[in-house]
């Protein structure tokens, strides 16, 4: 098993990894950001060129992790605690890891992934005021070192990402999920952790304006994985 300390320093073939065709790019933010967007965009360039990608997300990316994802965000009968909140959260990820992410770049596949560990960091760190010690702990456990190459980050404001979200709501596309209802002090304390994070890593995090045009934010990310090496120039 990584140690904690091997978890939290420089693993041979984790972020550090530049020489790579492939990569494993994990998209955060507040709901309504626009992940899914940038994403599909990236997707979409990525297969044009020829290239294996698998599209996958947290909480989810496998059977029995969409079964616990539906625990977490539901919005009827009992919400779990934040300690049973926070271990849902790892079992889920463990499952995913092991059983999708992990084996699709062994075989030489790109990994985009809507949300990772740093979710669980801003949500339950931040949100939920848990210690990031032991959430350090526990998403080394269930990544077993795993680090993304890249941490992409769509910075929103908690006024537009309450209009997003109400809008979709009002339209029908997308109910409130149990996350999306809580206080909007909940939301701004996730937002300043997720912005902690990036400062905290500024190489492996690139933080992008979430208000700005997907043209534009799609031309950022372009921008950075060609400093990557990972597109053509």
């Amino acid at each position: 098993m990584v140690s904690l300390a091997q978890c939290l320093g420089d693993i041979p073939g984790d972020s550090s990894k530049t020489e790579s065709v492939m990569a494993f790019i994990v998209f955060e933010g507040l709901d309504g950001s626009g992940k899914s967007t940038l994403i599909q965009k990236l997707h979409t360039l990525l297969e044009s060129s020829g290239e294996d990608v698998v599209l996958t997300r947290e909480p989810g990316g496998t059977p029995l992790a969409e079964d616990i994802r539906h625990l977490l965000l539901r919005t009827k009968g009992e919400a779990p605690v934040p300690t049973a909140e926070l271990l849902l959260y790892e079992a889920a990820r463990a499952q995913h890891v092991e059983s999708r992410i992990r084996p699709s770049l062994e075989q030489n596949k790109w990994v985009l992934c809507d949300r990772f560990y740093g979710s669980t960091l801003a949500f339950q760190c931040g949100g939920r005021s848990i210690d990031r010690s032991l959430v350090d702990q526990l998403n080394c456990i269930a990544t077993g070192g795993m680090k993304p190459d890249l941490w992409v980050l769509l910075d929103l404001s908690l006024e537009e990402s309450l209009r997003r979200r109400n809008s979709r709501d009002a339209r029908g596309e997308k109910p409130l999920d149990r996350f999306e209802k809580e206080a909007n002090d909940f939301h701004v304390k996730v937002r300043d952790y997720y912005l902690k994070l990036a400062n905290e890593d500024i190489e492996n995090w690139l933080v992008l304006n979430a208000e700005a045009s997907p043209e534009q934010l799609f031309n950022e990310l372009q921008q950075r994985m060609r400093a990557r090496g990972w597109l053509k120039l």
